[in-house]
């Protein structure tokens, strides 16, 4: 449960996945947005939680792909979570890019943008058996979807 010190090749796929949309999302942001109201412990959790998961992504081996077993399903499981938050990101890069368009759901998945990369990620932690991703993760869902819910929630309440 601790995991084996080594690079993940599969935690750096994923962290492209991740990556590739929020570089282009930062010259498509949605009209009006704004992070100057964000609560500021979501974001200090937000942020230590991208970096924790980040790092365990990268510096644990045992993301890699492993002889097929029932643990494969979570490997799976994740990597579908990801496909899911790429088709999600070209939604949004083909809609008309407006803050409901970025805090949408998928799939009845309530702020996917947020919501989809930390659940695959943590689908990843059980995958390996990274009790380090697994807190990154719990970390980084309290702050990155509790800011996304935020939002969310200023739309329909502002």
């Amino acid at each position: 449960m601790m995991g084996h010190f080594g690079f993940s090749y599969v935690g750096f796929i994923f962290i492209l996945m991740l990556s590739i949309p929020n570089f282009i999302w930062m010259k498509n942001q949605p009209k009006d947005y704004s992070a100057e109201k964000e609560n500021k412990i979501l974001l200090i959790l937000e942020r230590a939680g991208e970096i924790l998961t980040t790092c365990s992504a990268l510096l644990f081996s045992d993301f890699n792909i492993q002889k097929w077993s029932k643990w494969t399903l979570w490997l799976i499981a994740a990597f579908i979570l990801m496909l899911m938050y790429e088709v999600w990101w070209i939604r949004y890069f083909k809609s008309k890019r407006s803050l409901a368009d970025f805090y949408s759901s998928f799939l009845g998945i309530p702020v996917a943008g947020a919501t989809l990369p930390v659940m695959a990620f943590f689908l990843l932690g059980i995958y390996g058996k990274v009790i380090w991703m697994l807190i990154a993760c719990i970390i980084l869902a309290i702050g990155h979807i509790g800011i996304h819910l935020q939002h969310q929630q200023g739309l329909f309440f502002s």
